[in-house]
């Protein structure tokens, strides 16, 4: 039987993949709704696979992703967001995330994703994956893209270096390279910037 975590933020979201999952035969060991419960779930619980949802409140779900693969290159690990954009496809791709699929999408998506993670534990499956060019680069890394969401967050380079165990002059870095990237000069433009082209959900 697989073992599935779900980290959403959304008490009804996980309330309906609970009973999606109990009809699909799969084994829920854990439903949470932040980055820090769902790194402690993870180390309690060892799940097959796990369901992130991108946007948390207290940061990214490509933060969950980077520590699963940092323990873990057998865990499997499914996007599941409202982020339907090309950028956020090939940054989960690039992150080490094994599916991505967007929450208006069926269950049965959901259901094949997480089958997809034990058949083909070094794959990728994403329906918007073929659209895409073989050559397409993210705007943004997934890291950029956790620094952004702590930007938004209203958090000093301080508290990002903190919560994302980095140095400060690497989230300087990171910084830098947003601006670069969206062509803007400070925080409030990258955000309003972010969240006008889908890089936020507002």
């Amino acid at each position: 039987m697989i073992r599935v975590l779900i980290v959403d933020d959304h008490a009804i979201v996980r309330e309906g993949l609970s009973n999606a999952f109990a009809l699909a035969n799969f084994h829920l060991v854990g439903s949470v709704g932040t980055v820090a419960e769902a790194i402690a779930q993870i180390a309690h619980t060892n799940p097959d696979v796990v369901i992130i949802d991108l946007n948390l409140p207290d940061g990214s779900g490509f933060e969950v992703v980077q520590w699963i693969r940092s323990i873990s290159k057998e865990t499997g690990v499914v996007i599941l967001t409202l982020n339907s954009g090309s950028e956020f496809v090939i940054a989960a791709m690039k992150s080490g995330a094994n599916s991505f699929v967007v929450k208006s999408a069926p269950v049965s998506e959901i259901i094949a994703a997480i089958e997809h993670c034990i058949s083909s534990p070094s794959g990728f499956s994403s329906k918007g994956l073929s659209s895409l060019p073989h050559s397409a680069e993210p705007l943004l890394t997934a890291r950029e893209i956790d620094v952004l969401m702590k930007i938004s967050f209203g958090l000093s380079n301080q508290e990002i270096a903190q919560q994302l165990f980095l140095s400060q002059s690497t989230v300087k870095s990171h910084i830098g390279s947003i601006f670069r990237k969206l062509n803007v000069e400070n925080r409030v433009s990258a955000i309003n910037y972010a969240r006008a082209n889908g890089l936020l959900l507002q």
